[in-house]
């Protein structure tokens, strides 16, 4: 496959820095976005020609064209964007959670995504390109104390659809599942209150018996959609390891 420029937000840890690296193995070009500069100059350091970095905060107005820019000036084109930032906090449920604080997740969770999106989409137009959001069984079920991330996530598949009807580009949604990562640390240490106890417990068990995804594993799967998803996986929310997905998973 001729090398791509793919942009990944998230991309410092977890699934967003284990989807940067499959894309940089593979010699594809990728522009990394995350607050943490130090984690993103590393990933530079090594793959020095492949990589352009900027740390920032996407929920600043600017960030969105400030990380399109960049693609463009440094490769030329857009092939693809795995939209993977996102935070978890409040843990609480609604009747417990200020406005304000529903407010500032809907911006780091959803209107930032929308943001960059946007910016991207005529670019994406061109090279028609994928759109690849991180999303969440939350999106399509609630839990107790998960009112706004989930609504957030059910936001972002809906933005998923919307493009996916209104643009010659697949966008799809695709749920990790449960996975080792910072947060479910937060789940596990922030969860316990406010959590449906059942709900919590089998974060909790699944973590102690070593049931949680690798990184790799949906990483994988999503760094081969924002290359190669089929115009068919267009406007879906999926699994990472369902039967629909099964070409684009190796690992297990």
């Amino acid at each position: 496959m001729p090398s791509k420029v793919i942009i990944v937000t998230g991309a410092s840890r977890g699934i967003g820095l284990a989807i940067a690296t499959y894309l940089l193995k593979e010699s594809h070009k990728v522009v990394l976005v995350s607050r943490s500069e130090n984690e993103l100059q590393k990933i530079k350091d090594e793959f020095p020609s492949q990589v352009v970095y900027l740390a920032i905060d996407l929920t600043v107005p600017e960030a969105a064209s400030r990380v399109t820019e960049l693609a463009i000036q440094s490769y030329g084109r857009i092939d693809g964007i795995v939209i993977n930032h996102g935070v978890l906090s409040p843990i609480a449920r609604i009747s417990d959670v200020s406005v304000q604080e529903l407010k500032a997740l809907f911006d780091a969770n959803f209107f930032s995504a929308v943001a960059i999106a946007k910016e991207v989409i005529p670019h994406l137009r061109a090279s028609k390109g994928r759109i690849i959001f991180t999303s969440s069984g939350a999106a399509l079920k609630g839990y107790a104390a998960w009112g706004a991330y989930g609504s957030s996530k059910a936001a972002l598949h809906s933005l998923a659809q919307h493009i996916a009807v209104e643009e010659d580009i697949v966008a799809v949604s695709i749920s990790p599942g449960r996975v080792n990562t910072d947060m479910q640390k937060e789940i596990r240490e922030k969860g316990s209150t406010a959590m449906a106890e059942k709900d919590y417990a089998g974060f909790v068990t699944a973590f102690d018996e070593g049931k949680l995804n690798k990184p790799e594993w949906p990483a994988e799967v999503m760094a081969r959609l924002s290359l190669e998803a089929k115009p068919e996986l267009s406007g879906k929310y999926l699994v990472w390891n369902a039967p629909e997905l099964a070409e684009y998973r190796a690992l297990s």
